[in-house]
């Protein structure tokens, strides 16, 4: 298990029980009861801007989303995201303003979700940004990392395009949830995990503990993680010990977040448990809760507080 100098929480109120969406199936909680919104807070890398959220960010928002060189935000249906402009990634298109139902940010390219309709723009090296016509309808869930994007349709259907486009027939149809990593991908059918994609550090060798019973899967760069009754089971590329999981993250667990090399777990009790890379404290919580929501992106983290002045 890492030592104490590799896992870092923060300890939220109970109050922190009043979920973001992503949270409710794990709760039992309506979703309709779910939608809370607060400011952003982040910390790690100072660089690119990320760990300083823009003004509108600071309150109101619903979701948030970080990548390598980006960060997304949700907020009464619209997009906000900040950080380089190299490619347009910055310059939210005006579908994207308003009826936006979910967010995912990869490296230099954004995705939203709206009316069951993927948008994607930003660098598109190698058509990450470049939407396939099955996922311009009655998709339900997105996911992408550093260069491909993922959808799910209703039904179950998964879809890739960018540099991994390959989807095998188990991810065809009966999916409830994906997600995207370096140069892998994960599905969850039927409570076990499917995974494919590069295997270099095992991160696509799907344990047998999470092969049945699993409720949520997230993909870091070249690891992997999924939720099992409140605990936690990663695999895959651990040079950060991001594969290793801390006692904290082993029950009461009800939502995961896989950063490229670090990890972000949150537990009915308010605590979030941080663990993995540590070179620009991504893994250094600055805030304490209640918090909405969280995002492990590429060396910073995020969450989002309901009163983000609040005292700890």
């Amino acid at each position: 298990m890492p030592d104490a100098s590799r896992c870092r929480r923060v300890t939220v109120r109970s109050a922190a029980l009043a979920v973001s969406a992503a949270l409710a199936a794990a709760l039992a909680v309506p979703a309709s009861a779910a939608v809370v919104s607060g400011g952003v807070i982040g910390w790690g890398r100072p660089d690119y801007g990320l760990i300083a959220p823009p003004p509108e960010a600071l309150a109101g928002v619903s979701a948030v989303s970080a990548g390598s060189t980006n960060v997304m935000a949700l907020k009464g249906g619209a997009v906000l995201v900040w950080g380089i402009n190299n490619f347009g990634e910055t310059e939210v298109p005006a579908a994207a303003s308003s009826g936006v139902t979910q967010i995912a940010q990869g490296w230099s390219h954004e995705l939203a979700l709206k009316s069951g309709k993927v948008l994607a723009w930003g660098n598109d090296w190698y058509g990450q940004t470049e939407v396939p016509a099955a996922a311009l309808s009655n998709v339900i869930a997105i996911s992408t990392s550093s260069m491909h994007s993922l959808a799910l349709k209703q039904g179950g259907q998964v879809i890739s395009w960018g540099t991994r486009s390959d989807v095998p027939a188990a991810a065809q149809s009966g999916v409830t949830a994906i997600a995207a990593g370096g140069d892998h991908n994960l599905a969850l059918k039927a409570g076990g995990v499917i995974a494919w994609g590069s295997n270099t550090y095992g991160q696509t060798t799907v344990p047998a503990a999470a092969k049945s019973g699993v409720t949520a899967v997230s993909a870091g760069f070249q690891h992997s993680l999924a939720l099992k009754n409140g605990g936690v089971i990663a695999w895959g590329r651990d040079n950060y010990h991001q594969a290793e999981v801390p006692d904290a993250a082993l029950s009461d667990v009800v939502a995961i977040d896989a950063g490229y090399n670090h990890n972000l777990a949150f537990k009915t009790n308010g605590d979030i448990v941080v663990w993995g890379s540590d070179i620009v404290q991504e893994s250094e919580p600055i805030t304490c809760g209640p918090v909405v929501a969280v995002s492990a992106g590429d060396g910073s983290s995020f969450v989002i507080k309901e009163n983000p002045g609040a005292p700890c």
